[in-house]
């Protein structure tokens, strides 16, 4: 056993009985050289917060000395919540509740020791059945060396307000004409700043500015915030580049060798409007039996991004495509990503395939191939939706195509296809239509549950700034390409698992009790009852009850919260969301390294089980200790991504309603009153997905007072009701960026 496991199992046993580092050297029976060792060994714990040094230099684990270790999390208003380290591992260790006053030196994702029960915080929290409160008591180790903010002076110094509203201190900076940044930060300019150590708690922090990214609310500022908050690099390093550059241009007729050839089976690709890099495609055949045969072919990377390589380790790293409003971050360099691996029309692309037949609408038998397809179209979700629905095709030829530059050089419009061509394309979609909703009545009566919510996309005109937004509802054209990406990840998983093959998971895992007791008591203030959310029907009950409560998207949305996240393992242990046993990301691999890395275990099967050749460049016996390794840091590196592109999110709806204010003529949005305060309004849009409070000071028709039930404002002249529930109609009046919040008013 290593002194580090030994010196924690010691400390373990010796249960609320503190020692010193002597009496532990005496205890495990070290030598005086072994003394050095375990010097380190302390060091790194006491660092890591898995042991602390209380009184008379005597050691213990937190728990002895009713401390606990874990990151911090601030909110706007000051207080914050400490995330127990380890939580991941098990449940049992609720939130610990900190009180601004008693949050000391830290900052928003400080590694910090909070004591419980200390006098100052028992009194608010520490009861039974009580969320526990604490004290921070040490940092262990600072969240952020760097930050980014709107650089401010008063008559007297410099300071910069941070752009993450959850840094509720201003920053002190030195003259930024001293700071030696060219050119010289001013004042209403977007800068980063070095954090020096901060040890009183009555004084702000200070730091130092280190580089200007533009004036503050400028798009390219923004962006540029935006990756260095979450270490994103657009650029690719030049080993990179060099090796994307070596790769050919096209498919070569030698690559093909041991793949079966679908490139005479209708086979086409369904995607967003503005997508550039096509990753999946699916075949559609009558076979002489009279079975339906579907291909899901996936872009087959690992055929150009061989393990070891530079473009491989690179990948890796970054673990997953981030993509902001307006722009991307790439997994891979463009060459790959929209060129090689894309799958567009009317080009050969090698792919790896789930084959799905089909006998009598249900599925029938499974397949897994190395193949090569040339799709015959480029279909967007607008247009597929309009080959489901419409029955009219001069209708159909009518559909505007997206810019000629994200279909490929050889893209046609539906109006360049022949009478024939639309008619066989058409009847192809509604053949898969017809299998898709028909897996995915099955899959709902398996108890899979309905999480899927509507999305607001973005959009930016030619400076990169938000001017159109548009919802986006997952109708049958999603629901088509999800069912069959659902089955192919599902038969890979399955086929990995039940060969004992070591390789990656989608794992999500059943909720747990206490968060879900949570959220019942919280639906009971929507007047909203239910029974068990632990029974699987009851949660599907509730979720076909939302689809047409008045706030049914912010329920179901704290519904998602109440749930566990979804990660990366090594071991299949299920998807609670989908009711699925078998269940692996395989269908994405130019934007996941996860998918990559099953696609490489895929090979393995075909060669080890079905006595394929080995593909050239191939790296067969990974260990499941290197794919649990792998599976951890690809779950950070898309939890990271998510923040981003969700902090993307939010910078550019502010962005977009800051410049409602200054219209002159301003757009009316419809809303919902989602909460009533005796202060104002709380309303959704449901078109934007954005939330905002309208101001008690804004309604001057009359003299509002909130009911004695707290569901309603009414004019006490006229009597006029804004209730909980009601639809109203608002437009922008006070849009502030750094609190991140929107003021509206009634409209009219």
């Amino acid at each position: 056993m290593k002194l580090r496991e030994r010196l924690l199992a010691l400390l373990q046993a010796a249960k609320y009985a503190p020692l010193t580092e002597l009496e532990i050297a005496q205890a495990l029976r070290l030598a005086r050289r072994e003394r050095d060792s375990l010097a380190f060994e302390v060091r790194r714990l006491l660092a890591a917060g898995e042991i602390v040094r209380i009184k008379q230099d005597r050691l213990c684990l937190p728990r002895d000395a009713d401390l606990v270790t874990g990151r911090i999390q601030f909110r706007q208003g000051g207080s914050a919540y400490l995330i127990p380290e380890g939580r991941s591992a098990g449940p049992g260790k609720p939130d610990i509740q900190i009180a601004a006053e008693d949050t000391g030196v830290a900052m928003h994702g400080d590694q910090v020791v909070v004591r419980l029960g200390d006098e100052l915080t028992r009194p608010r929290g520490n009861r039974p059945g009580g969320e526990p409160t604490g004290r921070v008591i040490r940092i262990l180790e600072r969240g952020h060396e760097t930050l980014t903010g709107n650089l401010q002076r008063t008559k007297l110094f410099f300071y910069v307000v941070p752009d993450d509203p959850r840094f509720i201190h201003d920053i002190y900076v030195s003259d930024p004409a001293k700071s030696g940044v060219r050119p010289v930060p001013a004042v209403g300019d977007k800068v980063v700043i070095k954090l020096h150590e901060w040890k009183q708690r009555h004084v702000n922090p200070e730091g130092e500015i280190t580089a200007r990214l533009g004036r503050t609310h400028e798009p390219r500022a923004e962006l540029a915030a935006i990756y260095l908050k979450y270490r994103l690099v657009p650029e690719f390093p030049d080993d990179v580049q060099r090796e994307a550059a070596a790769l050919p241009a096209r498919v070569s007729p030698r690559e093909l060798a041991g793949r079966r050839d679908f490139r005479d089976v209708p086979t086409f690709t369904i995607d967003p409007d503005d997508a550039k890099d096509f990753d999946d495609a699916l075949s559609v055949e009558i076979l002489p039996n009279g079975d339906l045969r579907v291909g899901v072919h996936i872009a087959d990377v690992s055929n150009y991004v061989r393990p070891g390589t530079a473009l491989d380790r690179e990948a890796q790293r970054r673990g997953n495509s981030t993509y902001l409003v307006g722009t991307v971050v790439p997994m891979l360099p463009e060459k790959l990503s929209n060129g090689l691996c894309s799958l567009v029309e009317a080009e050969d692309r090698l792919t790896k395939a789930t084959l799905l037949t089909f006998h009598k609408g249900r599925l029938h038998a499974t397949e897994f191939a190395n193949t090569v397809i040339r799709s015959r179209k480029r279909l967007t979700y607008h247009q597929a939706y309009a080959l489901l629905k419409e029955d009219s095709l001069d209708k159909i030829r009518r559909l505007p195509a997206p810019p000629a530059h994200q279909t490929g050089a050889t893209g046609r419009a539906l109006s360049a296809l022949s009478r024939n061509e639309l008619t066989d394309l058409q009847r192809w979609i509604r053949q898969l239509w017809d299998l898709a909703a028909r897996l995915r009545r099955e899959r709902m009566r398996a108890g899979s549950l309905d999480l899927d919510m509507p999305e607001v996309k973005i959009f930016v005109d030619e400076q990169g700034y938000a001017d159109r937004l548009e919802r986006i509802e997952q109708d049958e054209s999603h629901q088509l390409i999800e069912e069959f990406m659902l089955a192919a990840n599902e038969a890979v998983a399955r086929v990995t698992r039940e060969h004992r093959l070591p390789s990656l998971y989608r794992v999500h895992d059943d909720p747990d009790e206490e968060k879900l007791q949570e959220y019942r008591q919280l639906l009971a203030t929507f007047d909203v009852t239910v029974g068990d959310l632990t029974q699987r029907g009851e949660v599907m009950r509730l979720l076909n009850l939302l689809k047409s409560h008045p706030q049914g998207y912010t329920l179901r949305t704290q519904l998602l919260r109440s749930l566990k996240k979804a990660v990366y393992r090594a071991t299949p242990d299920g998807h609670y969301g989908l009711a699925k046993k078998d269940y692996t990301h395989f269908t994405s691999p130019i934007r996941r390294y996860a998918d990559l890395a099953v696609h490489r275990v895929f090979d393995h099967y075909l060669v080890k089980h079905l006595g394929q050749a080995a593909p050239p460049g191939s790296a067969f016996g990974q260990t499941v200790a290197r794919m649990e390794g792998l599976a951890e840091h690809l779950s950070l590196t898309e939890q990271n991504s998510m923040e981003a592109e969700r902090e993307s999110q939010k910078v550019k709806l502010l962005e977009f309603f800051a410049r409602e204010v200054a219209k002159k003529k301003r757009t009316v949005f419809a809303a919902v009153i989602t909460d009533v305060r005796n202060h104002g309004l709380f309303v959704e849009l449901p078109d934007a997905m954005t939330f905002g409070l309208v101001h008690l000071s804004t309604l001057r028709d009359d003299l509002y007072l909130l009911n004695n039930a707290g569901t309603a404002l009414i004019g006490r002249r006229h009597k006029h009701r804004l209730d909980l529930g009601q639809k109203v109609s608002v437009v922008t009046e006070r849009v502030d960026r750094f609190k991140r919040q929107i003021d509206f008013r009634l409209a009219g």
